[in-house]
């Protein structure tokens, strides 16, 4: 993953701001079932790879079914999901497959390793990604690329989550697109 910012978008407008931008890949978060065939059709006009979190997906049930149907239909470059069922399947369609995790506290956090170890996903998605010295060690602990997203807010933090060993952040805060889309 050469791309240091994933730009997260929750509506269209956003969307649209994505896909004029430099960046290859981006995130598409909270959509409705019905946006699907114009984010997909838009995305491939524009050469954008899109990575599609399931389970804020509305009218679509985040299971095996539902995957399926993400992958043959609109052939995303990635799938994120909490489900493991999911991230299964996204493997099995030779999809990019991004568990996310919630850093809530240490049990929550053992049941994801367990959760990891299960799945072997491409990569994980650390939330919130503003605790730097949370993604060293869960990146020392499961040895899987790290996307970090949610209360990343400046520069500063982007800068403390790469440097703790993200991969990559993933943000809707446009602010952060500019600035890193800018040094591409």
């Amino acid at each position: 993953m050469n791309q240091k910012i994933l730009p997260a978008s929750t509506n269209m407008k956003e969307f649209e701001r994505f896909l004029k931008s430099p960046y290859e890949i981006g995130v598409f978060l909270d959509m409705h079932i019905s946006q699907l065939k114009n984010v997909y059709m838009l995305a491939k006009e524009y050469g954008k790879k899109m990575i599609y979190h399931v389970d804020l997906i509305h009218g679509l049930k985040n299971d095996d079914s539902g995957t399926e149907y993400i992958c043959q239909e609109f052939k995303p470059y990635g799938l994120i999901s909490t489900k493991s069922s999911v991230i299964l399947k996204a493997k099995k369609k030779k999809v990019i497959a991004v568990q996310r995790i919630f850093l809530i506290d240490s049990h929550a956090l053992e049941k994801s390793y367990q959760l990891i170890e299960k799945t072997q996903p491409d990569y994980i998605e650390v939330l919130p990604g503003a605790m730097p010295q949370m993604i060293k060690e869960v990146k020392d602990r499961v040895k899987v690329p790290i996307f970090a997203g949610g209360l990343i807010r400046t520069t500063e933090d982007v800068h403390n989550a790469l440097d703790a060993g993200a991969t990559a952040i993933t943000t809707s805060k446009r602010e952060l697109w500019e600035v890193f889309g800018n040094n591409m």
